[in-house]
């Protein structure tokens, strides 16, 4: 994805009000990445909101089984499920993607340890498979967690 700047007067004509816009990419290609890019988000957060945090959260047995085998038991279980939703929902976010795809990446590291070390690796491809398209989004939409600090510095 390409990206360009432009500066752009206020109307004025004194050219006093002049800013800096970025604008993406108009190019087929671009649009085509965006929209995938998009399609892979809204996929990760299906995939993490109904497959991974639903099971957690409804206390499905298997869930269930595998916390208590950890010994986290419920509070554990409950708590990676609302982490993972959290994390579905913020992927949607277009200012919060790239964060949540950074923070989903770091509870997959965990899930990643802990399906080596507790489980024997049974189910350890899982989480890598996972890592990499969270890093594909955190990178790509990086610019957008950039405008995090100012949104929040403009509500306090």
């Amino acid at each position: 994805m390409y990206e360009t700047t432009a500066p752009v007067t206020s109307g004025t004509g004194t050219g006093t009000g002049t800013r800096t816009v970025i604008a993406e990419s108009a190019t087929a290609r671009g649009r085509r990445a965006r929209l995938a890019l998009r399609g892979l988000q809204v996929l990760l957060a299906l995939f993490y909101a109904f497959a991974s945090a639903l099971p957690k959260l409804i206390a499905h047995p298997s869930a269930a089984e595998g916390f208590n085998e950890m010994g986290w038991g419920s509070a554990g279980m409950y708590s990676i499920g609302v982490l993972e939703l959290a994390g579905a929902v913020a992927l949607l976010i277009p200012v919060l993607s790239s964060v949540a795809a950074v923070s989903l990446g770091a509870l997959m590291v965990g899930a990643f340890i802990t399906q080596l070390t507790v489980f024997g690796g049974e189910n350890a491809a899982t989480p890598l498979i996972l890592i990499l398209p969270l890093a594909l989004i955190a990178w790509a939409r990086r610019r957008d967690a950039a405008e995090l600090p100012r949104l929040i510095g403009r509500r306090s």
